[in-house]
């Protein structure tokens, strides 16, 4: 189970992960927090009239193409979404951010009861960058794992952050590229990024399903401009100097071993010596 906050962040974070467990046979459900109701449009091609006005709408389409790629099933919890308000300016009533701990919690805590995950994976106290509605994603998330074995009769046995686009991953993108004679564009961010606040624990090769998670992302159209940021650096360099996609392990209740390279590592059936 992936929890997010708002369609397009499960094709933007660990997508390539979800695409090799799901090819491999796994069940995987990704869990939408929010529509996306108050997103930007950030693709300047869809910004144009009749979008804005049918965002909802458009965003669960979307979401509904992007999780056909991933080969994943998705289920949105029904919150709506906080935007990202200006400093000092008040969230919007309603909003997802705004909802008590214990009702968006119980929501997640039905569909771990339905679902029954070995594991779950989220974002960390942070957010991943400081939205709203993706640090109330992390505590939400957090609060259900805790209370699952009580509350839905079933217990998660790990959980998981992404620890993503990290600077250390920014930083071989852009010495790879430089090195290659071209342009990052990344430069002037990595003076801005700070060290990653956790530590990467778990690192999933991937590299094969970066194609399908860039079909699944680009499924977004209007958050996605295939011309700019994340879609710009070549595929070839990526899967050559980071072929993995990484995560900090917050809780586990199996035995582990760290650094791991599968988010299912301790929870495997054993291979009995001589049976293939």
């Amino acid at each position: 189970m992936s929890v997010h906050a708002h369609p397009d962040d499960e094709s933007s974070k660990g997508a390539a992960t979800l695409a090799k467990y799901a090819a491999e046979g796994v069940d995987v459900l990704v869990v939408t927090c929010t529509g996306g109701e108050r997103g930007d449009v950030l693709n300047p091609a869809m910004d144009k009239p009749g979008v804005r006005e049918n965002l909802a709408e458009i965003r669960r389409a979307e979401m509904a193409a992007a999780r056909e790629i991933l080969g994943v099933r998705q289920r949105f919890l029904g919150f709506t979404d906080s935007g990202l308000p200006a400093p000092g300016e008040a969230l919007p009533d309603g909003c997802f951010a705004l909802q008590p701990l214990e009702e968006a919690a119980g929501r997640l805590l039905q569909l771990i009861g339905e679902f029954r995950p070995h594991v779950i994976v989220t974002y960390d106290e942070t957010g991943g960058y400081p939205h709203p509605d993706h640090i109330r994603t992390h505590e939400v998330t957090l609060a259900a794992f805790e209370a699952a074995r009580a509350r839905a009769g079933w217990q998660p046995m790990k959980l998981y952050y992404h620890a993503a686009l990290s600077r250390d991953w920014f930083l071989a993108m852009h010495q790879a590229m430089t090195a290659r004679g071209i342009d990052s564009g990344m430069a002037d961010l990595l003076e801005e990024l700070p060290q990653p606040a956790i530590e990467t624990t778990t690192r999933v090769p991937c590299a094969e399903y970066f194609e399908t998670r860039d079909r699944a992302l680009l499924a977004h159209t209007t958050q996605i401009d295939p011309q700019a940021g994340f879609m710009r650096h070549p595929r070839g360099i990526e899967r050559e100097v980071w072929p993995t996609e990484d995560y900090h392990l917050a809780r586990s209740l199996v035995e582990v071993v760290t650094p791991e390279d599968d988010l299912f590592a301790g929870l495997r059936e054993p291979v009995a010596e001589g049976v293939r």
